[in-house]
């Protein structure tokens, strides 16, 4: 059935936080997040006999990226492709069910250590399973073939997560690490494409400036180079020549600033909701930096590159971004809150601080974590503040969704 169909009155009838995935996931991905960094904190700074499945380091990277992260890229997907086929987008009891799936793996992974590990694996890849279905139906429905990628990307982080548990169940760490690793750079590949979609076409729109045209080779050259990184993390960053990897990591520095660079970041200073999106994306050439200097020996450990995709991208742009879809999603102008900026500064500021002083300055670790993480919690709270309430009811102009 497609939109223009659609019986407002059965969808007018289903409780507003199961009317679109945005909603339930939105919300449910940035509570979890602020659980997860504030234990984490309190954890790193008062260590105890705590042993999580996975143990704590495997489960604090494996929440972020597989609790929070796909939560919100999963919420943002199913919304958006509504939009883009036309076929209505997954609501009510089947929505219900999913946001259901997505919860029994993070109680799972969080007190399911004495639980059998094929339990809590199967528990936890349940969600992308389903995910990666939901997102397949109205592709493939509507033929719209440009964005069947998004299929493949969310089976692959499906994949990744399973190997992840796999190097857990198998006791092999490392297969457990770098198959985290390998889900940090499909983060990136996905915050690269959509990026290019979205904010070249917002800052055009919000900033009434003139859009320039994409060039051909330089995005596939950019996100191709993301894409060997995705391959190179997976087999190990230390298991692949340093000069492949400063190669590499140099030419996705170039060719993802470059691409940046003529998006229109400098029209956007007194625009909130577009400032935040460069500022955020700003962290992923800058991560390609930090990347080349550690492939080349200048830098001891990936602690700065990783964080700089992970706290910096993936924290600031999901925030720039959920900030602004909650707002048009819900039937309300693209005015946020005023404290919303103020939460960007504190997730953008956070993550400078995890990236400088833990990878260059090890001996400030403790501090700089902990801070980075009330930094953290503070953004995200503001924003759970102000748009928890508009994810749990009806849109501001009675529409369904």
């Amino acid at each position: 059935m497609s939109l223009n169909i659609d019986d407002n009155r059965i969808a007018l009838a289903i409780l507003p936080l199961f009317r679109l995935a945005f909603r339930p996931l939105f919300l449910g991905g940035t509570l979890f997040s602020i659980i997860v960094i504030a234990w984490w904190s309190y954890f790193w700074l008062n260590p105890s006999n705590w042993h999580p499945y996975g143990g704590p380091i495997w489960w604090h990277g494996h929440e972020m990226l597989f609790g929070f992260g796909v939560a919100i890229v999963v919420g943002f997907l199913l919304t958006a492709v509504q939009t883009w086929t036309g076929v209505i987008g997954i609501r009510g009891k089947p929505l219900i069910g999913l946001a259901a799936s997505w919860l029994l793996g993070r109680l799972l992974l969080a007190f399911g250590a004495d639980l059998p590990y094929w339990l809590v694996m199967v528990g936890d890849l349940l969600f992308l399973i389903l995910s990666t279905i939901a997102m397949a139906y109205p592709v493939l429905r509507a033929r719209q073939w440009r964005n069947l990628m998004f299929v493949p990307i969310l089976a692959l982080l499906a994949l990744l997560n399973g190997v992840s548990h796999w190097g857990v169940v198998t006791e092999q760490p490392l297969v457990a690490q770098t198959s985290l690793h390998g889900a940090i750079m499909m983060f990136v590949l996905i915050i690269s494409i959509l990026g290019g979609r979205v904010i070249p076409f917002f800052t055009a729109n919000g900033a009434g400036v003139e859009r320039k045209a994409p060039v051909q080779w330089l995005e596939i050259t950019s996100l191709t180079s993301i894409i060997l990184l995705v391959s190179i993390a997976f087999i190990g960053f230390n298991r692949v020549p340093n000069t492949l990897l400063v190669l590499l990591s140099a030419i996705a520095t170039v060719t993802n600033g470059w691409r940046f660079s003529r998006w229109g970041g400098q029209h956007c200073a007194k625009i909130p909701l577009l400032w935040s999106l460069h500022l955020a994306y700003a962290f992923i050439p800058l991560g390609f930096i930090a990347l080349t200097l550690y492939g080349a020996g200048y830098m001891k450990n990936l602690s700065a590159a990783l964080h700089c995709f992970t706290a910096g991208a993936m924290g600031g742009m999901i925030l720039a971004m959920i900030s602004r879809v909650t707002l048009g999603h819900t039937g309300r102008p693209l005015k946020p809150p005023a404290l919303i900026s103020l939460a960007y500064v504190f997730v953008l500021s956070g993550a400078l601080v995890r990236v400088i002083f833990p990878g260059w300055f090890p001996e400030t670790s403790g501090w700089a974590i902990g801070t980075a993480g009330v930094l953290w919690i503070l953004g995200y709270g503001i924003y759970c503040y102000y748009y928890a309430p508009m994810l749990v009811t009806t849109r501001a102009d009675g529409r369904p969704g």
